[in-house]
């Protein structure tokens, strides 16, 4: 039913391919334009408007390393690296 088409970006110029089962899943979505740009400029626009984080360096209160984490650590509470706080889930 639906065949692959050659599109153009209008953001960079560069062709890409709109697959039939990409097209196949915006029909399901109810959309009913067509994509405008590529992959990698739609994935650009769509860190642009995100927000960096600011990320925070504290001590790991279980293994004693370096722990990077998005909000600001405060002393009456632990603050874990990522493999120690993975550990603490499991179990």
């Amino acid at each position: 039913m639906y065949e692959d088409k050659t599109l153009t970006c209008k953001e960079c110029g560069a062709e890409f391919v709109f697959t039939a089962g990409e097209q196949e899943f915006y029909a399901e979505k109810g959309f009913v334009n067509e994509p405008q740009r590529c992959k990698s400029c739609r994935d650009a626009r769509k860190n642009a408007s995100k927000a960096s984080r600011e990320m925070y360096t504290a001590t790991c209160a279980s293994c004693g390393g370096e722990a990077k984490v998005p909000f600001q650590p405060r002393e009456d509470r632990p603050v874990y690296c990522s493999e120690c706080f993975a550990k603490m889930r499991e179990e």
